[in-house]
């Protein structure tokens, strides 16, 4: 069975999974280069920023990822120096409560994981590091931990955490215009980040009591695995499931971390809009901006719009239609097309 030789005790890992293909950022995002590993982001991918972040407080490194992405995460590690780590291969997405499952069995049940997508921009600094120094103390007493990002704007993009203090109340689906502004004006709501500290042996003990099938069958691929990677076969057999299904709104163990750390899971042209905003990139007086093209070009008549520009496409939309760029992915993936690949 793949693993890694604990020598200590109880270590802290850094859990990175860099599943999903960033479907909202295309025609920049694409199969074979995801979002995770693009290079728009001062000179670093948000794959290789995740990493760097991460590394004062983990000493062990976890890269859960598939088989059409490993190999980048292998060169970003190059890139940064870093040697010491476990490359979890997926051989078929089954959302992220298999994939953490799969780390989890590759440390030791007293090991805290650091659990964090690969996409998202956050800013460093002394309230970062409050809130993960936090969730270890937490997820030391055997509390399963998640983050939520205190919000700046009724955002109908992310999923919110109701909460008192660091108790969970409840977990909110998307929610429409309207309904996010009650969130924000309730001051009782936070982003859901996707973000999670815990012991390995407690979080399986949580998915074992509540999807004890998911449980079984992600045990039985990782124990198939040869050197981290998993088979297809076993790997079909386990049910797909979110983390957040699977524990995260069944566990009475369950506290949150409120951050106040700038966060944006980079999850649409507007994310990346207020990034490059805040970088100085150059927008103009009526709030259009280019993005892929040095060619000259001038907007007339509109505002607040993207233009994108790669090789093979153009995309052109309003800055507020964002999260519908995943509709024209769905539309040329369904056609079988070439341009997301």
């Amino acid at each position: 069975m793949a693993g890694i030789d604990n020598k200590a005790k109880m270590s802290i890992f850094h859990v990175i999974l860099t599943g999903g293909v960033g479907s909202r950022l295309w025609p920049l995002s694409r199969k074979s280069r995801p979002k995770q590993y693009l290079n728009l982001f001062a000179d670093f991918s948000l794959f290789e920023l995740a990493v760097k972040r991460n590394q004062r407080f983990a000493n062990k490194l976890i890269v859960v990822g598939n088989k059409d992405n490993h190999h980048l995460s292998e060169e970003s590690l190059r890139k940064l120096g870093v040697e010491d780590n476990l490359n979890i291969i997926e051989a078929t997405p089954r959302n992220t409560a298999p994939a953490i499952a799969f780390a989890a069995f590759a440390a030791d049940p007293e090991d805290i994981l650091i659990v964090t997508p690969a996409d998202h921009i956050i800013k460093e600094g002394a309230a970062y590091d409050k809130a993960i120094n936090r969730a270890i103390e937490l997820a030391s007493d055997d509390a399963i931990v998640t983050f939520g990002v205190k919000p700046t704007k009724p955002e109908t993009g992310y999923g919110y955490i109701e909460h008192d203090l660091e108790n969970v109340i409840s977990f909110r689906e998307k929610p429409n215009r309207e309904t996010a502004l009650e969130f924000l004006n309730s001051k009782k709501f936070l982003w859901n980040s996707g973000m999670f500290c815990f012991k390995a042996g407690v979080f399986l003990e949580e998915m074992q009591k509540y999807v004890p099938e998911v449980f079984q069958k992600s045990q039985e691929a990782w124990k198939k695995a040869q050197n981290a990677e998993l088979e297809f076969e076993s790997s079909m057999e386990i049910p797909s499931i979110s983390v957040d299904y699977a524990v995260m709104e069944k566990s009475d163990k369950i506290k949150v971390v409120a951050a106040d750390f700038e966060w944006s899971d980079m999850g649409s042209f507007e994310a990346v809009y207020d990034y490059l905003r805040d970088q100085d990139y150059p927008i103009d007086q009526n709030g259009n901006i280019v993005i892929g093209s040095q060619k000259f070009t001038k907007f007339i008549g509109v505002e607040n719009c993207i233009f994108v520009a790669t090789n093979d496409a153009n995309l052109i939309l309003k800055r507020e239609s964002s999260q519908d760029v995943k509709n024209i992915y769905q539309e040329l993936e369904n056609q079988k097309s070439n341009l997301i690949d």
